[in-house]
Order: structure tokens, then C-alpha cells, then sequence
């Protein structure tokens, strides 16, 4: 049984599911990959306490404060791969960023790869299922440009602004793979 319940933000409705007292999944509204694969009954009951604790992390990051991301139980489902990815993701600074070639370099060296292509990494940046908390906003591309943000361009300058990113060196490119 999934539990969701949607949360009001300064960015927009967010979707919050949860499944055995884990949260698996926070979506922005029209976003892509769009509650992804998760799969199974789903419940609007919203008051298990993965999901109040949720909330309650939300209300602190969006008040300015920087809540722990290992506060929260997270259980996103996916590969072995993107999994490993998303626990990188885990690791970057609240206010940092880090491009996909970074990323990628990290990924090899966890999984005992020389190398990494960086274009397999943003795939598993892209369909990360638990946005905001598991911070895929803070990469961005090579040079600093704002690329590749499944919630939307608009979105990923907000939270980066909201945390405080020097956005001097940070740009929007021409023909943006964000929708």
C-alpha cells in the first residue's frame, strides 16, 4: 500500500508517497517522470509518520533552516546504479553544487569504475524520485549552466537561490534540456 498526501510549497504542490513507513517518493506537479515506477494501491491517508515527518522537514527547508536529509527514511526505488547515484546526491553540501562530470567521477570510484559517462549519471539524476530531499537540483552542468531539471529550470533557480548558490556563475543555456 502506497500513502500520499500532497504539501503546499513556496514552489508549487508537492506529492509525498510513502510505502512501509518509508517515504519513496516527492514529486513537483507536472514534473517528469511523474511518480515514476512506483507501482501498487495507493491511499490518500497522508498521516503515517514517515510522512508527517516529511512535511515537517519541508516546513524547516523552506523556512530556511537545513533540516538533515538522515532524518528522513528514504527508500526511492530503483536500480542498484541510480541508487548509488542518489546517495552522492545525499552528500552535497546544503548551498553547493556539483556538476554531472563530478558526479560521475564519484559514481566510478563508489562502484570501482576507472570512469563514468556523465550522461549516464544525469540520467539517474533526472529520475530521481524524491526531489528536493534527495538534492538533484544542486548539480548542474559543465561551466555552470543550469541544465537538466526534471521539476523545471524555474524551479532549480529557486531552490538553489532559497539555499543561498552564488548564482554569478550559474546560467541558463540557450537550448536548455530543462523543461
Amino acid at each position: 500500500m502506497i500513502d500520499i498526501c500532497v504539501y503546499d510549497s513556496s514552489i508549487g504542490e508537492l506529492v509525498l508517497a510513502a510505502k512501509e513507513n518509508a517515504l519513496v517518493g516527492l514529486w513537483m506537479k507536472s514534473q517528469k517522470y511523474y511518480f515514476g515506477s512506483l507501482k501498487g494501491e495507493q491511499t490518500k491517508n497522508g498521516t503515517t509518520p514517515i510522512l508527517v515527518q516529511a512535511k515537517s522537514w519541508l516546513d524547516r527547508y523552506f523556512a530556511g533552516e537545513k533540516p538533515a536529509i538522515s532524518e528522513l527514511l528514504l527508500a526511492p526505488e530503483g536500480s542498484d546504479f541510480r541508487k548509488a547515484v542518489w546517495a552522492i546526491l545525499c552528500e552535497i553540501p546544503y548551498g553547493e553544487t556539483i556538476t554531472y562530470g563530478e558526479l560521475a567521477k564519484k559514481a566510478a570510484g563508489k562502484i570501482g569504475k576507472e570512469q563514468m559517462s556523465a550522461q549516464a549519471v544525469g540520467g539517474a539524476v533526472g529520475h530521481n524520485p524524491i526531489s528536493i530531499i534527495i538534492p538533484c537540483h544542486r548539480v548542474v552542468g559543465a561551466g555552470g549552466s543550469l541544465t537538466g531539471y526534471a521539476g523545471g529550470i524555474e524551479k532549480k533557480i529557486y531552490l538553489l537561490t532559497h539555499e543561498g548558490v552564488n548564482m554569478e556563475e550559474l546560467y541558463v543555456p540557450k537550448n536548455s534540456t530543462a523543461p
